[in-house]
């Protein structure tokens, strides 16, 4: 483990993202589900994922988000990496990111020598349903009878990563704030159980593109208010509105290009994950060198750790197995003001100004609230 402070382990089992779906299908009475986090038994619920929605950001902005600053709730863990594409796996089958295997932006893809882009997907050879095999949420729900949808952009409807994460649902596309109200609202007054599952990435794009301390992601962050002021306006009786996030994000200062540091590729074969949680794969025999190096490098700002470390101190949850094989034999995640970029690999991400990935509160931390029509 290279310095800093000790980097907290998400809480799967005990308040982490995973553990939501979980708990509401248990609160649906969905034979073999565990309410861990203790919702109330009610036959209907929508959960809200804002994309890029973190706890503390929220907190410092109680001004742009009056509602969901006066909702019930507090903060769980996001899940490891802080990152869309392993999020939405938690979210979508109930387990920690060891479980579904969508372990991160970019992971490589065993025995292969090629790294998948599991937000993009631009791979026809890798199957979704078998990449992410778990069931999902909503093939469980469906199972026990429960009406189960998915909303969110029209555009997002057959990819790859919707295969992976929603299949089961019935995905009604919606591609504006007041066609996410109405699609979730008939979705919820279906059957005598319904699970609807809303998605918004909005906000995200906005720190992404502006930072989240720019005019844009408080506009933006309005806009999110707003939306779920409404949809908790056409609950129906029996119904609850739970509101949480994938990831928080940090607009960090410091660069380090892996492109231009000869010390960060040496003996590396392929260089995935993110700039908030890198995922480097070595050379044969390369393993201890590039662990070093990149300790050397950024180990004062970044916790640089081995695989097997990581796995073994509990920051993936419990992998099944094939999974470990697409995690990288050196892990570097900045806890600082830092991003390990590469900027001719990766140009498009280079050009991000917020970001996340890491284990830091920032980026971990994200709410939970909740607003219920008994």
């Amino acid at each position: 483990m290279s310095g800093g402070p000790a980097p907290p382990v998400p809480r799967y089992g005990a308040g982490a993202l995973a553990d939501v779906p979980v708990s509401v299908l248990a609160a649906m009475g969905v034979p073999g589900a565990h309410n861990v986090l203790g919702l109330p038994a009610l036959p209907r619920a929508c959960v809200l994922l804002v994309d890029g929605l973190g706890w503390e950001q929220l907190r410092a902005h109680p001004d742009e988000a009056p509602y969901l600053t006066a909702m019930a709730g507090g903060p769980i863990s996001a899940g490891f990496p802080a990152t869309t594409v392993t999020s939405l796996g938690s979210l979508g089958t109930g387990l920690p990111p060891g479980g579904h295997g969508l372990l991160g932006l970019q992971v490589a893809i065993p025995g292969t020598g090629r790294l998948l882009n599991c937000l993009r997907w631009q791979d026809d050879t890798v199957d979704p349903a078998r990449f992410q095999p778990a069931p999902t949420i909503y093939e469980r729900a469906a199972a026990d009878g429960v009406e189960a949808a998915y909303v969110a952009l029209g555009r997002f409807r057959d990819s790859p990563l919707s295969r992976a994460t929603a299949r089961g649902a019935d995905y009604l596309a919606a591609d504006g704030l007041g066609q996410l109200v109405g699609r979730a609202e008939l979705a919820l007054r279906r059957g005598d159980r319904s699970l609807v599952t809303v998605y918004h990435p909005d906000l995200d794009s906005t720190g992404h593109t502006f930072g989240t301390g720019s005019p844009e992601w408080r506009h933006q962050l309005r806009f999110v208010d707003y939306l779920v002021r409404e949809l908790a306006s056409v609950l129906p009786a029996g119904a609850a509105l739970y509101v949480t996030a994938d990831h928080g994000m940090v607009d960090p200062a410091e660069r380090v290009d892996a492109d231009t540091v000869p010390e960060l590729g040496e003996g590396v074969a392929l260089l995935g994950g993110d700039a908030r949680c890198r995922y480097v794969y070595s050379e044969p025999g390369a393993h201890a060198d590039v662990l070093a190096a990149w300790t050397a490098t950024v180990g004062d700002r970044a916790w640089v750790v081995p695989r097997e470390e990581a796995v073994a101190d509990g920051w993936f949850g419990p992998l099944a197995p094939g999974m470990a094989e697409r995690i990288g034999d050196v892990i570097a995640v900045p806890h600082g003001d830092l991003a390990i970029v590469a900027s001719e690999r990766e140009p498009w991400l280079n050009r991000m100004v917020g970001m996340h990935g890491s284990l830091a509160a920032a980026e971990q931390i994200v709410p939970l609230l909740s607003v219920t029509r008994p």
